[in-house]
């Protein structure tokens, strides 16, 4: 962990503000002052995935709590956004650091353009000095503003930018095998696979109240890191120095998996299928089980009104989704498709037919 020289790192809502809402000045600075010693000159880049722009707003907004609108929340986001930028950008100035802000939603991640857009864009930042912060842009998202409090994003952005480490900073120190507060229970030091937590019993959201997350959204996030490659440290806030220098704290997940190819990671976890794709019992066990591509022969019906290029679900005859993956043709052409071969396709409608409806290089299996 101290080796990583690309890190991103996750910071809550409640590391950040105070119950009331608004922004602990104080609170900022001890992050700032840890995480610009840990990039020092230069020789380490860090990428910051920062909550906290609701919780920023509320107070000048004259709320006293996270409202359940999403007008509301889409407002206090506006208001928050610049006040949270601000204090983060006045902040690193007293080391000589310029930021960058990246807003993101999960829209963004899941289509490709935008997806290698981002990437350019934190790459550049990272490598003309600056130093990116990323947030979800809750102004304009709807759905997505629910997105985990961020941590999802966070394991995604890790993966997006290559990171070699992922810290994610909470009000807890580590994954514990009960209640932290009650006498008797104690720190997970160390999870090498899903089995490690089955018998732990994990808690919801945080005591702040100003967040949307909890642990149950961090070892998800945490998860989805380790999968694709990336460590992960799970620490508190407060000891951030330690988790990003390698010291004992926190709890550390071990990669469970390979890095694998950009598209894939996102369409698994960020994209939101616009429709389905019901495959017959041949089409499920050869795309789940032999790897291949959809063929119109294996369709058995269509639902939703997606375009080519959109994410779908495949799903087997009881309506289980077995499968997610980039569609080749528009909602509408898929009925004139179904149960036939590509060749009669290619005689019938011409050779743009003679096709995939959906690439195995533009699918992921969701349960083998």
């Amino acid at each position: 962990m101290g080796a990583a020289r690309r890190i991103v790192v996750k910071v809550g809502s409640s590391s950040l503000t105070t119950a009331a809402g608004g922004l602990d000045a104080d609170r900022v600075d001890a992050l700032v002052d840890v995480l610009a010693k840990v990039r020092g000159g230069g020789e380490r880049e860090i990428v910051l995935v920062s909550s906290g722009a609701i919780a920023a707003g509320l107070a000048p907004l004259g709320l006293r709590r996270r409202p359940r609108d999403l007008a509301r929340q889409q407002a206090a986001a506006s208001v928050g956004q610049g006040l949270l930028v601000a204090r983060y950008t006045a902040s690193f100035a007293r080391y000589g650091v310029r930021v960058g802000q990246v807003l993101l939603t999960s829209d963004d991640m899941s289509r490709r353009a935008h997806h290698r857009n981002a990437s350019r864009t934190l790459d550049k930042l990272l490598a003309m000095g600056a130093f990116p912060i990323v947030n979800e842009n809750d102004t304009v998202a709807t759905d997505e503003i629910r997105f985990g409090d961020n941590d999802r994003l966070a394991a995604l952005v890790a993966h997006l930018v290559h990171a070699d480490l992922l810290v994610l900073l909470s009000d807890v120190d580590g994954v514990y095998d009960g209640d932290p507060s009650r006498a008797g229970t104690s720190r997970i030091a160390e999870v090498r696979g899903p089995a490690d937590l089955a018998h732990v019993d994990i808690g919801s959201a945080g005591k702040a109240g100003v967040g949307t997350g909890g642990m149950v959204t961090k070892i998800e996030a945490a998860g989805i890191a380790a999968a694709a490659g990336v460590p992960v440290v799970l620490t508190s806030t407060v000891r951030a120095a330690d988790g990003l220098s390698g010291a004992d704290t926190g709890t550390y997940f071990h990669p469970t998996g390979k890095r694998s190819a950009d598209r894939l990671l996102w369409l698994q976890h960020a994209s939101t299928p616009q429709g389905a794709l019901i495959l017959d019992d041949g089409a499920v066990r050869a795309v789940v089980e032999r790897r291949t591509s959809l063929l119109p022969a294996g369709i058995a019906g269509v639902e939703g009104d997606f375009s080519a290029g959109d994410p779908v679900e495949l799903r087997d005859t009881t309506g289980r989704a077995v499968a997610r993956g980039l569609v080749n043709f528009d909602a509408k052409e898929i009925p004139q498709l179904i149960g036939r071969s590509t060749r009669e396709l290619a005689r019938d409608l011409g050779p743009a037919y003679e096709r995939e409806v959906v690439h195995r290089d533009d699918l992921v299996i969701l349960h083998p």
